[in-house]
């Protein structure tokens, strides 16, 4: 899967759990300070990604941006 993919399915997720708008959301975009989400939320969509692309994510890994979650999603699939 490529990073685009893995983007796209990010993307997607974060706008359906946190209801922002999908300009919003970039490689760039800090998940707490730029979407206000708060741990809950970000627990949430870590879930949903550990659903989608079963593996496993740990929230505690430093992830700030939503790069860092395509980041660290690659990493895990290439692993697999």
């Amino acid at each position: 899967m490529t990073e685009e993919e893995i983007f796209d399915t990010v993307k997607n997720i974060t706008i359906d759990e946190l209801d922002v708008d999908k300009d919003k959301v970039t490689m760039d975009t800090n998940i707490k300070d730029d979407l206000d989400a708060d741990s809950l939320d970000v627990f949430e969509i870590m879930n949903e990604l550990e659903d989608k692309f079963d593996i496993e994510l740990d929230a505690d890994e430093g992830i700030q941006t939503i790069g860092d979650v395509v980041n660290f999603v690659k990493k895990q699939l290439d692993e697999k």
